[in-house]
């Protein structure tokens, strides 16, 4: 994959995280004023992203492109499903399903990275890559603010799992034209 779509997906990607992610908690909240239970909540979405990376690891080189648009879709379905969620333990499950994503998604993210640079030459493009998916990240809370005070935390889910799938479409149309490039190096006349 070119290093460009993968600046510009995973730029998409944490929009779409950091548009959420603060005003999350106001979500949390109304599930249930207890910092217990939002310290249970991200203990969850921490574990599952630590246990997940151990069984994904061997099938990374593989499937890198495959997983990180997977990785997108599973967190467009978890923000999808924030809103109409009523429970505790339903957000517990999508806190699970988020964790899997984010392990999914950060290590995808790193693999693609370092097959996109070669070494003595890794540092502008990863400069480049933190720079621009930063940028994205701070701009994310500024844009999740000022549509909050518009509209409601429920359409802000709905906005970042556009987000997302957004993403994924970025990471498949990109890799599906990577693909074509390299058959069409391989073929000899």
């Amino acid at each position: 994959m070119n290093v460009k779509w993968l600046i510009r997906s995973q730029s998409v990607a944490t929009l779409a995280a950091g548009m959420i992610y603060p005003y999350y908690l106001l979500f949390l909240k109304n599930l249930g004023n207890s910092y217990s239970k939002y310290g249970l909540a991200f203990a969850v979405f921490t574990i599952s992203s630590a246990a997940v990376s151990t069984w994904l690891g061997p099938r990374l080189d593989k499937h890198g492109t495959r997983i990180m648009v997977i990785s997108s879709l599973g967190m467009m379905a978890a923000m999808f499903a924030f809103p109409w969620t009523s429970s505790y333990a339903l957000v517990l499950l999508l806190q699970l399903i988020m964790g899997t994503c984010n392990a999914m998604q950060r290590m995808s993210e790193r693999l693609l990275l370092a097959d996109s640079t070669e070494f003595g030459s890794r540092g502008i493009t990863i400069g480049s890559y933190h720079f621009w998916t930063s940028i994205a990240s701070g701009f994310a809370v500024i844009l999740g603010g000022l549509l909050i005070d518009w509209l409601t935390i429920n359409a802000l889910f709905y906005m970042s799992a556009l987000l997302y799938g957004v993403s994924a479409w970025v990471v498949w149309r990109a890799s599906r034209a990577s693909l074509s490039r390299k058959a069409e190096d391989t073929i000899t006349f």
